[in-house]
């Protein structure tokens, strides 16, 4: 089986090639904008890197958010258009999913920051048992996700750092991020009915209509 994994829910364009649980290729360029015009020739790269082409994929991975709103849209766009044209699997996998380390055992927390300007410190949350999600990802603040971790220990996964880490001193902390080539490990194992490639925001977007209106 063959999966492509996209990522573009943060400022970057992060693709991985994945083969029966080998990763073959990844590519990975920052970029805060422009993901929509880079995304289809990184696409074509890494396959290229990976001695593949379109035609050999199986199923793609595309990580659904929470994260860059704009990002979120061009990757799962692109999955969902690719995959149709392909008559494949097109699995959608949440930031915090592809955050958390394969094989990961017992209960866990994923943390990404959300509103990061003080005093508005948010995180996206999402938990874990034995790998598997327990809830849908949300938004709580920073004295409800260190009260929650301070009652009831998880193994912390994410970019949980500074005024996290100060709030909860010696809990440790594990470092990571959203992948690619991740997302690309949970769509391999997901049946073909697994997790509708539908973008995750869990906040309603601040953009305004004229006037100030919301949308």
């Amino acid at each position: 089986m063959l999966t492509l994994g996209i990522n573009t829910s943060g400022p970057a364009c992060d693709v991985a090639v994945l083969e029966d649980g080998i990763c073959l290729a990844t590519r990975l360029e920052e970029m805060v904008r422009g993901q929509d015009a880079r995304l289809p020739g990184i696409i074509a790269a890494t396959l290229d890197d990976a001695g593949k082409s379109t035609r050999d994929l199986s199923r793609i991975g595309v990580v659904t958010g929470p994260g860059s709103f704009t990002g979120i849209r061009v990757g799962v766009a692109f999955a969902r258009g690719l995959a149709l044209a392909l008559k494949i699997p097109c699995i959608g996998v949440t930031a915090l999913e592809a955050t958390l380390p394969a094989g990961q055992q017992g209960s866990a927390i994923v943390a990404l920051p959300a509103k990061r300007r003080p005093p508005e410190l948010s995180y996206w949350v999402q938990r874990f048992r034995t790998g598997i999600a327990t809830g849908a990802p949300e938004e709580i603040d920073l004295d409800m996700l260190a009260d929650e971790l301070e009652a009831h220990p998880h193994f912390v996964f994410g970019e949980a750092v500074g005024a996290l880490a100060q709030r909860l001193e010696g809990t440790e902390i594990h470092t990571a991020s959203p992948t690619a080539l991740r997302a690309a490990e949970m769509a391999e194992g997901a049946g073909e009915d697994g997790a509708a490639a539908s973008p995750v925001y869990v906040r309603a977007p601040d953009a305004a209509l004229p006037g100030g209106r919301k949308p």
